[in-house]
């Protein structure tokens, strides 16, 4: 009955977290749900009447399936690479809907400076600076 709540809670909460606007909300509703679905899978392979999965202890029609933790322990390692992945998709990202109007002049962290650059006059001062430090170098 308890891991039945916890798994209604953590698939409500992962729900709702997914239904807001934010992506790092979002990424964490992901998790949740991800963390109900191993739940799941370990209440249905998992009874309290089951031995240990040892044949060397438990008779073999005794024993608890291993097979459902091996899975539940795969999916651990995929649901963390997914969240780094997200993650980082959300820390990159621009338009996740949640600013109002952006300024179209700022520069995005993903394009370079080259593809706006234009060439610098002779008489600005970064252009004299680098030519007296090639000047002192030789």
């Amino acid at each position: 009955m308890l891991i039945a709540l916890t798994i209604a809670v953590l698939a409500a909460g992962g729900v709702f977290l997914i239904m807001q606007r934010g992506m790092v909300r979002i990424v964490v509703g992901m998790g949740l749900i991800s963390h109900a679905a191993n739940l799941i899978i370990l209440a249905a392979g998992i009874g309290a009447w089951r031995g240990e999965p040892f044949p060397s202890r438990t008779p073999l029609d005794q024993a608890a399936d291993p097979l459902p933790q091996a899975f539940v322990l795969t999916a651990i390692v995929i649901t963390m690479a997914t969240t780094a992945f997200m993650l980082a998709l959300a820390a990159l990202g621009r338009s996740d809907d949640t600013r109002s109007a952006e300024d179209p002049t700022e520069q995005s962290p993903l394009e370079t400076r080259a593809n706006s650059a234009s060439r610098m006059s002779r008489d600005s001062h970064r252009v004299q600076r680098v030519a007296q430090r090639l000047k002192g170098a030789r």
